[in-house]
């Protein structure tokens, strides 16, 4: 009995066939029936369904979407007696001579067999093979068999753990073909995989609705994302096989550039969304406040920063509200940028309010900014959450009214009943501490915050982690994004110096020398504390014990680590940044937003296991000042290459965009992607690093196709607005917060 509405294998399609043409409504409906749950796939089941859905697969469009990850090419089989160990290679042949045992030592099944042709033998051995293994293989069975040929004792040739497919008695399927291999569960055989793949192709592949334009299609040299789908599950025997297992073949790119056309898409209709609301308007120039300020700035800006400012200039012109991200290095003049943006909306009579994400973060800015303020005759107010009683409500009355043009606040300041009526500009400092909601929230503090048609702020966000172009296009592509590539004159690169554990002696007497001399170091540990499953990982708090009775006994040693309450955090920091503290032993936690121009030495113990980006930014923390800086990065995995070759990046280069860049290559965009865009999710087929360019195409036919139909609201957009609100849902909604 089935209950009604359920979906069922099939459900719908002789319909389909006969459906008028309205291309939103059979757009939706494919895509609701790709929403079929796998369990109703011939020959899956609710038991296997669980299976698959512990990958992520629980639906007949995720299976369909689950591309191989390599292809073997099995068009030349090779005979038995023509195996040379070293090489990778197909065999056809039957099971002889099969033995299956347990293994007490090893307490897992060990299997053997010959795999036999006409020419000879190869010998097959799987040591803790899986019980679904073992019931697959029966003697005289006939196999194809991939793997590695290994020398074994006596000159034997052997494959070990080699993949196997059981071919079926006078199947008329030609073995001479490229094979799919897929990730799969456990206890799933990967000939099961490619059943079902091929069963969901064959229900429901004519469901997969046409995604891409066809001009889009004749444009790009692409194929329809159904007719791809179908070569890559099933690859034509005269298909490339090098281009398939590296991702570059024609029907590879019609996916990925699909996944990424709807992408742009969605971040461009969101760009627009926001654009069609009205700025809070901005009136003459009453005195040219930024035009004094420059005068006091014993510097010249950059040429970098002249760019970003006239780009922000430009923005505060426009009737629909700014929201621009600007992207800098440690030291590349963020703060002064952001500053000089908030004169030119204060010199027209409104109002400036910074949000940072730390009181003592809001401290720096308050306490770097107002000597500039009472120099230019302004008023400036710091807003955090120890503000109480009657002089909080005298303070927030004063910025209500407007009076106090310049505000500097924590979180505190986007608390119910604190308003901004001639808030002009909002700038967000470490934007990616701040969730979307609280982005919306700092616009609100200007007029009427309950009405959806009042005009809004301009919004300035900032970041000190530089990201690569590529990947800002998808975090940021529904804002515009200024990229502050230069660094002031005179600023000297930190000496960066790689050492192994047996030279811990020297790294200490160098710390322990600029100590001496009256500046200041931090050490960085990645735990709290010491961690049973990492045994061999030093710790924050354990170490700065050992420090304080050992090496650096008579200097004033801190701890400082993300499990203190933040009261506990900003005293430490207080003391450390005053002068009280003289060495920080500490975690990540100081990562950003603290400015010691004291401190010249940055040690991190186990370098080795952060990444290349993190490894910058904690570098960026010394070298503020005066004298020259020093990061010294412990490498506690000698014979890592990987670990070897972030920290040798480390050593060579300073620019952080070329190591932002470097790190997205090493390690991939998966964890830019986990952690910096909240909700956005992985890609099923896209590799930014190997995409790049598909990325600059696709973004170029979303503005294409954005400028013909701004809304895509005409007729014949109807299946692509269909399609992309399946893949965005309610994700379009918040374009205006960013």
């Amino acid at each position: 009995m089935r209950v009604s509405g359920s979906p069922t294998p099939n459900a719908g399609r002789k319909r389909a066939k006969n459906d008028p043409a309205d291309p939103a409504e059979t757009a939706t409906r494919q895509l609701r029936e790709l929403q079929t749950p796998l369990r109703f796939i011939r020959g899956v089941g609710p038991t296997r369904a669980e299976q698959l859905g512990r990958l992520g697969l629980k639906s007949v469009e995720d299976l369909l979407y689950h591309l191989p990850f390599r292809y073997e090419d099995r068009r030349l089989v090779k005979r038995c007696r023509d195996a040379v160990p070293g090489e990778t290679a197909t065999f056809v042949g039957r099971l002889a001579g099969l033995r299956k045992r347990f293994d007490p030592r090893r307490r897992a099944q060990l299997i053997s067999a010959a795999l036999v042709d006409d020419s000879g033998a190869v010998s097959l051995f799987w040591y803790r093979a899986p019980a679904y293994l073992a019931a697959a293989l029966a003697e005289g069975r006939r196999l194809a068999v991939h793997g590695r040929v290994e020398q074994g004792p006596g000159g034997e040739k052997r494959l070990v753990h080699p993949e196997f497919e059981a071919l079926d008695e006078g199947a008329d399927e030609p073995l001479e073909r490229i094979v799919p291999v897929y990730v799969r569960p456990g206890g799933v055989a990967l000939n099961l995989m490619r059943r079902w793949v091929a069963r969901a192709l064959a229900d429901y592949g004519d469901r997969l609705p046409d995604s891409l334009p066809p001009a889009t299609l004749e444009r790009r040299g692409l194929l329809a994302v159904r007719d791809a789908l179908a070569r890559l599950h099933r690859p034509d025997r005269d298909a490339d096989a090098d281009e398939l297992n590296r991702f570059s073949s024609r029907a590879h790119r019609s996916v990925v550039f699909d996944e990424l056309l709807y992408l742009q898409l969605g971040l461009g209709l969101r760009k627009r969304l926001r654009r069609t609301g009205d700025a809070v308007p901005l009136g003459k120039p009453a005195r040219s406040y930024a035009a004094e300020m420059r005068r006091l700035l014993p510097f010249r800006l950059t040429v970098a920063q002249e760019r970003v400012l006239s780009e922000i200039d430009r923005d505060l012109q426009a009737s629909h509200p700014m929201q621009r991200l600007v992207q800098g290095d440690v030291g590349s003049g963020k703060t002064m940028v952001a500053w000089l943006a908030s004169l030119r909306v204060m010199e027209r009579g409104a109002q400036a309010v910074w949000l940072a994400p730390t009181e003592l973060l809001a401290e720096q800015h308050f306490r770097n900014l107002r000597p500039f303020a009472e120099a230019l005759g302004l008023r400036a107010a710091l807003v955090t959450g120890g503000l109480r009683g009657a002089e909080r409500a005298r303070l927030l009355g004063a910025v209500e009214r407007g009076e106090i043009p310049f505000v500097v606040g924590t979180h505190a300041i986007i608390q119910e009943g604190v308003r901004a009526a001639r808030m002009g500009l909002g700038v967000i400092d470490e934007q990616h501490r701040f969730g979307v909601l609280q982005r919306l929230s700092l616009r609100k503090l200007a007029g009427d915050a309950g009405s959806l048609s009042a005009p809004e702020p301009h919004l300035l966000l900032m970041s000190a982690t530089p990201i690569p172009r590529s990947l800002a296009m998808v975090l940021y592509g529904d804002m515009d994004v200024s990229f502050l590539d230069q660094m002031p004159p005179g600023r000297r690169p930190v000496l960066t110096e790689v050492f192994g554990e047996e030279q811990r002696r020297a790294v200490y007497e160098a710390i322990v020398e600029e100590l001496r001399r009256g500046h200041q170091a931090f050490v960085v540990y990645p735990l709290v504390e010491a961690s049973d499953r990492l045994a061999d990982v030093r710790d924050a708090t354990r170490m700065a014990e050992r420090m304080r009775a050992g090496a650096f006994r008579g200097f004033r040693v801190g701890l400082l680590h993300g499990r203190m309450s933040p009261e506990e955090r900003d005293a430490v920091m207080r003391s450390f940044r005053d002068g009280t503290l003289q060495l920080l032993v500490c975690t990540t936690v100081v990562e950003v937003g603290i400015d010691v121009p004291n401190a010249t030495v940055m040690v991190v113990e186990h370098a080795d296991r952060f990444g290349l980006s993190q490894l910058h930014q904690l570098r960026g923390r010394v070298g503020r000042g005066g004298a020259p800086g020093r990061c010294l990065l412990i490498n506690r995995a000698p014979g890592n290459p990987a670990a070897e070759r972030r920290l040798k990046v480390m050593e060579t280069e300073h620019d952080g965009f070329k190591i932002a860049e470097a790190d997205l290559a090493l390690r991939g965009p998966g964890e830019w992607l986990g952690t910096r865009q909240s909700g956005q999710g992985d890609f099923r087929t896209v590799n930014l690093v190997r995409d790049a360019r598909l990325l600059l195409e696709a973004r170029e036919e979303a503005e294409i196709l954005l400028a013909a139909d701004p809304g895509l609201e005409k007729p014949e957009s109807a299946a692509i607005r269909a399609i992309l609100m399946h893949r965005w849902g309610r994700r379009l909604e918040l374009g205006a917060a960013g």
